[in-house]
């Protein structure tokens, strides 16, 4: 009896030393998190901190790779990597989602419609931001939250201060209807290129200025190849985090709920940060002595505002009359805080 006892005890022993063995060695989830700017970025630097907790609060069940620079897919590319599976999770900008159908998000590239990030907050966490990120269903993506860029200032090698000085321009812009129509309405040629080829389309002569924000600009050298830059930040570029449905709604329960937790602190740093990196950039190009800086008078601006003003009524019946009327009542008296300046 012994000797039987000896060895059902042996096989227990084995048998619970075998199982969290098991467990442990099971490979973990990867996740392959793709987007086009620079590690330095509030983007980049957001993709790394959600990789860091979320291989944290998953206790490395999940791991995160991160992509920078277009390294894996251009913006061209990479919505259409994810609805293949090719990636987990994207950070496009607001315009991206215009060819899959959602043209919701376009609304935010509508020229002076946000006058500061406070306001933004009123529309991206309230009900209209809520509403907008359920209809990425309809295209098998989940949104999972909205990250700041910041606000756009304008490049070129000729001074852009008055509307005029737009005329014939060639402007690269990102696909979307809504930016086309803004150039357009400043007289300029608007062009889509890729992110990661602007640089050099800047540097060949290929368009002749661009808009970004000055975190975009300094990460990508783009102010090396433009003598002026103008702080106008008349419009708004962020990001809408995305996933795969049928990755997430693959995923067990626990790590959906600890990829949640990690994605909302990671977002509520990358809101943190954008305007401190956006600062430092335009600290630094200025300091470059490489490009010489612009800053509107308040007549200026509204000329710029009355020339782009048509824009709203063109793009209505695209991005939704009701959804513009709704964002413009939710940001009412907000002050523009033109959060850049000389």
């Amino acid at each position: 009896m012994k000797i039987l006892s000896w060895s059902l005890c042996a096989a227990a022993i084995v048998a619970f030393a075998v199982v969290p063995t098991s467990a442990q060695q099971a490979p973990p989830i990867v996740l392959k998190f793709s987007h086009v700017v620079s590690a330095d970025t509030p983007k980049g630097k957001g993709s790394e901190r959600f990789k860091e907790l979320a291989e944290k609060y998953t206790n490395g069940r999940v791991k995160v790779e991160v992509y920078h620079n277009s390294t894996l897919y251009k913006d061209k590319e990479e919505l259409e990597a994810l609805q293949l599976g090719a990636v987990q999770m994207l950070a496009p900008s607001n315009a991206k989602f215009g060819p899959l159908g959602i043209k919701d998000f376009e609304v935010l590239d509508l020229p002076m419609l946000i006058p500061s990030l406070a306001a933004l907050r009123k529309v991206t966490e309230g009900p209209i931001g809520t509403g907008m990120l359920a209809k990425l269903d309809s295209v098998g993506l989940i949104g999972l939250g909205y990250w700041d860029n910041g606000f756009k200032v304008m490049t070129a090698n000729k001074p852009l201060r008055d509307v005029s000085d737009f005329k014939g321009l060639k402007m690269r812009i990102q696909p979307s209807k809504v930016l086309h129509a803004q150039f357009k309405a400043l007289g300029s040629v608007p062009q889509v290129i890729a992110f990661s080829e602007v640089y050099q389309s800047l540097q060949t002569g290929v368009v002749d200025g661009q808009e970004n924000t000055p975190a975009n600009i300094y990460s990508q050298k783009m102010f090396e190849v433009q003598k002026y830059l103008t702080l106008s930040n008349h419009g708004y570029i962020g990001y809408i985090v995305v996933v795969g449905k049928p990755f997430w709604n693959g995923l067990p329960a626990d790590v959906r709920e600890q990829l949640t937790k990690a994605m909302n602190e990671a977002t509520q740093y990358v809101n943190e940060i954008s305007q401190q990196e956006n600062d430092a950039a335009i600290a630094a190009i200025r300091k470059s002595g490489k490009t010489e800086m612009i800053s509107l008078t308040p007549t200026e601006l509204e000329q710029w505002r009355k020339a782009m003003a048509p824009v709203y009524d063109e793009m209505g019946d695209r991005v939704g009359k009701q959804l513009i009327q709704d964002i413009q009542k939710t940001v009412s008296g907000a002050t523009n805080t033109s959060p850049h300046k000389l």
